[in-house]
């Protein structure tokens, strides 16, 4: 008995195989026979994860179901029927059946799950197969996880997610299926926890690509995403931040997530001990999003963000510490009222003691600091003179000199932007010696580099105190003038040098030492080369009765 069921299994299910492939050739009635394809990929898929044993009762009429429609089959093909209405009726009726059979399939297999043992599984289609093949494979997923047990549903949705991760054409494939998008939201509203993990992962996946956002949220996603932050696991909850993040992109998304009380949610987490850094870093990234739409940051801001999360910026995880820094920077960007209250909260000090190079952290974070410093210190003449009173020179001046070049880099930038925030910085930088860095800098590969310290340079010695001291530095004096040899391809803007030697000129002891050195001859080459007249006059204030005999040819020209 048990032969002839394991039989009859197997024939059906090889018909129900050839039908499908039969139909695809068929090129009238498309829309039916495109609904018909779909109950037998379902209908197969229901009779591989069963036993021939538990459908021994309907295997009879499920295979004379699918002879009748193979028959029906080769007549649309063959163009061999009587009329459209008769064969349109036929084809109705048939449909119907295959639909019956499924849903008694369903009823079977929810009253007796089958055993793993007795369960036949589908094989992946191999890379580069046809949309037909990997359509089946999915269709057969989406049977375990209606029909199967615990673990086949588990392991069905770790399938889905292998498959998604690695080609991006089964993602299409599942939107383009609302039942399935429809079954994994409700897998993130279940008890089992195994199972809304898996679901959320897959989720996450199929949220990156744009086209799938609007599905996912016209399914109605956002609200069970939003309950699983409230009270599922950890590893849930992290699948569902990154996907959160992913929607959140469109502004649409964020108002929706706002409307579940998304924002509060997340805000519990970051202020949660109990969360680890991986969760809070994905929920600052979600947040983000989110204060790019104003009224959304207003209410964060009314909801004390700022101070948690400068909280959070004094935390040991690098992670959390960044998340934190960059979730300050978006929310004050552009908007002067909460970079007022990121220093009356004490947010300068906060960013000044990770940048302490006794503090133990990552080049990275310390970058992330310095880009924060330059974008929320310098609108307020306030926040510069906190930055100068609580030793940021002196840090800035580290990092210059012993940083990374990234670091070194971004050090510089700030020093430039300090240069045009007030004549205290100028004086600070020159007493903590930045003249002679940014001279160095003046040599450097990258012309963003070279123009940023010559404009910096020339800021700074313009004032007094600063001439002084850049006179009595023979070294540095050379170098500018040795930059300004015609030849000289790799240096910074001649225009610029030259205004800083001008502005040195204003000291007798700084044109002794221009005219002394033994570059001086190339301001003299670069006024006989250049277009404009700053070298020529540059000359002019050089040449006084006791230097002129050195720059005749120029005087008299």
């Amino acid at each position: 008995m048990a032969d002839t069921a394991g039989s009859g299994h197997r024939r059906v299910m090889t018909l129900i195989s050839s039908l499908i492939s039969l139909s695809l050739s068929i090129r009238v009635f498309a829309g039916k026979w495109q609904l018909i394809r779909s109950r037998l990929e379902e209908l197969y898929s229901g009779l591989v994860a069963g036993d021939s044993t538990s459908l021994s009762s309907e295997l009879p009429a499920i295979t004379a179901t699918v002879e009748e429609c193979h028959e029906l089959a080769r007549r649309c093909l063959d163009l061999s029927y009587s009329g459209k209405l008769l064969m349109q009726s036929d084809l109705d009726v048939t449909l119907g059946k295959l639909e019956a059979h499924v849903k008694k399939l369903s009823e079977i297999f929810k009253k007796r799950v089958p055993r793993h043992g007795y369960a036949v599984v589908v094989s992946r289609p191999g890379f580069g197969a046809c949309k037909d093949d990997m359509r089946f494979y999915l269709r057969d997923l989406m049977t375990r996880m209606k029909v199967g047990d615990l673990g086949m549903r588990k392991q069905a949705l770790m399938n889905l997610h292998e498959v998604v991760v690695e080609d991006d054409k089964y993602v299409k494939l599942v939107v383009d299926v609302s039942e399935f998008v429809h079954l994994l939201v409700d897998f993130l509203g279940c008890n089992e926890v195994e199972i809304v993990e898996e679901a959320a992962k897959v989720v996450s996946v199929v949220a990156g690509f744009d086209y799938c956002k609007g599905v996912l949220v016209g399914a109605g996603v956002i609200g069970p995403l939003i309950r699983i932050l409230e009270c599922g696991s950890e590893v849930g909850k992290i699948a569902v931040v990154r996907c959160l993040c992913r929607l959140t992109e469109n502004s649409d998304n964020a108002w929706c997530v706002s409307a579940h009380g998304g924002v509060t949610v997340l805000f519990r987490i970051c202020e949660s001990a109990e969360c680890k850094g991986e969760l809070v870093g994905a929920a600052c990234g979600v947040l983000r999003n989110l204060c790019g739409v104003e009224e959304i940051k207003r209410f964060m801001v009314e909801e004390g963000v700022v101070s948690t999360f400068l909280k959070l910026v004094r935390s040991k995880d690098e992670v959390v510490q960044v998340s934190s820094i960059e979730l300050i920077q978006n929310i004050a960007s552009g908007d002067e009222l909460v970079r007022q209250m990121v220093v009356r909260e004490g947010g300068v000090r906060v960013l000044l003691r990770v940048l302490d190079p006794k503090w133990t952290c990552s080049s990275k974070t310390r970058e992330v600091v310095m880009r924060a410093i330059e974008n929320l210190c310098f609108s307020l003449s306030s926040c510069v003179s906190l930055l100068l009173s609580y030793g940021f020179v002196d840090q800035l001046m580290y990092y210059v000199r012993n940083g990374e070049v990234s670091i070194q880099e971004l050090g510089l930038k700030v020093a430039f932007r300090l240069c045009e925030a007030s004549e205290e910085a100028k004086k600070a930088l020159g007493d903590a010696g930045f003249m002679a860095e940014l001279v160095k800098f003046l040599n450097a590969k990258s012309f963003e580099v070279r123009e940023m310290a010559a404009e910096a340079l020339s800021g700074m010695v313009m004032v007094a105190k600063n001439r002084k001291r850049f006179v009595q530095d023979d070294q540095s004096i050379a170098l500018l003038l040795q930059l300004l040899d015609p030849g000289e391809g790799n240096s910074g803007n001649k225009k610029l040098l030259v205004s800083i030697l001008m502005s040195l000129t204003s000291c007798n002891s700084g044109r002794k030492k221009i005219v002394s050195s033994g570059y001086a001859k190339n301001i003299e080459r670069l006024a006989e080369a250049e277009v404009s007249s700053d070298a020529k006059r540059l000359v002019r204030k050089l040449a006084t009765n006791r230097f002129r005999s050195m720059f005749s040819g120029i005087w008299h020209s």
